[in-house]
This record gives structure tokens, C-alpha cells and sequence, in this order.
């Protein structure tokens, strides 16, 4: 998708204009609030809100999990390629990945060069909080899930400061407090986004 083509819209309460550029896409572990804080963003800036793991259930006509067991990881990972080039070529919008998405360079080129990464970075106790009472993650379905969780967690933040930009996603903010700390991250990109 070329620079050219551009979503705008006004948020709900009518005060702001603003003009997506590109795709923003939220990365970063299971349980940084990449669903929750996409959403709301989309919702603030009127522009659609995707999820590439609810892409590829939809298109698979089964969860994540199903796929992970049934044809494993690696058939997954292809798959959830696919998505996102996928979505990096539609209308503009805001994107969440799974956890796993941003660690293929691939992916990581991709979308770089297609939209915007957003990491939400969140400490593992954070994380822990937020992903220990789920059982949607097949990840963690180990003996130990919370050393799991860390273990994740140790290995990707390397590729996870790959990301355009960064956002320090703490137990204690609210989804709209996030929200606005994303646009002060975005406005540092005003070929993803403006005020109009």
C-alpha cells in the first residue's frame, strides 16, 4: 500500500480529525493489551480495528489453538504470514498480531515497510496478571506456565525493540491511558498519522 491512500475520520467526540496514513500494527507478548488498546485506538481515530489471529480462525473455521494442535506451529506461523500481508494491503486500519508474529524478519520487514510497528512493552509480572487465569494460550498449556511465560518473554524482547515505535504498557493504566500514550508515540510519525 502506497503512502498515498489515507483513512480519515473524527473520533466519537467529534473534536479531532485525524488522516491514517499507514497500518499500525501492535506487537508484543500475549497479554500486552495488543487487542484491548487496538481497539480503543481504532475506535478513537475512526479507523477499523483488526485482529490477525481472529483473520486466520475465520478463515480456517477454527481457534488458534485447534490449528497449533491439529497442523502445529510452524503451518501456523505460514499461515499468519499470509494474514498480515494480507491486511498490510487493505485500507488502512489498526492491526494486533499475536504474540508470536513480529519474531519472523520477515514479518518484521513487512511491516516496517508497509505500516508502523507499535510495541506495547509490559513487564512479565504484568503479563503473568493478565495471561494466568486464560486458557487460550496454547504457548502456555506446559507444565510451568509462568516460567514459560519468562521464557518467552527473555527470548523476544530483543526482536520486540525492533519495533518503530515503543510503549510502556504497565498494570495500573487504563486502556484509554494507553490509547493516548500510543498517539503521542504515533504523532512522532506524521507519515502514519496526522492531525488534520
Amino acid at each position: 500500500m502506497s503512502g498515498i491512500e489515507q483513512s480519515e475520520a473524527k473520533n466519537p467526540t467529534g473534536h479531532q480529525v485525524w488522516r491514517l496514513r499507514k497500518t499500525v500494527v501492535m506487537v508484543g507478548m500475549m497479554g500486552a493489551g495488543k487487542t484491548a488498546v487496538g481497539r480503543a485506538l481504532a475506535a478513537r481515530i475512526g479507523v477499523p480495528f483488526l485482529d490477525s489471529d481472529h483473520e486466520i480462525e475465520s478463515a480456517a473455521n477454527m481457534t488458534v489453538p485447534e490449528i497449533f494442535a491439529r497442523d502445529g506451529e510452524p503451518f501456523f506461523r505460514l499461515k499468519e504470514s499470509q494474514v498480515i500481508a494480507r491486511l498490510l494491503r487493505s485500507s488502512c486500519c489498526i492491526l494486533s498480531t499475536g504474540g508470536g508474529a513480529f519474531l519472523a524478519e520477515s514479518n518484521r520487514r513487512m511491516i516496517s515497510e508497509q505500516g508502523v510497528s507499535v510495541w506495547l512493552n509490559a513487564a512479565p509480572e504484568v503479563l503473568w496478571n493478565r495471561v494466568r487465569h486464560r486458557d487460550s494460550r496454547p504457548l502456555l498449556r506446559t507444565a510451568n506456565p509462568k516460567a514459560t511465560l519468562l521464557s518467552l518473554y527473555e527470548n523476544r524482547v530483543p526482536l520486540y525493540a525492533e519495533a518503530d515505535l515503543e510503549v510502556l504498557s504497565e498494570g495500573d493504566v487504563s486502556i484509554e491511558q494507553m490509547v493516548d500514550r500510543v498517539l503521542v508515540a504515533l504523532a512522532t510519525r506524521p507519515d502514519v498519522l496526522e492531525q488534520v
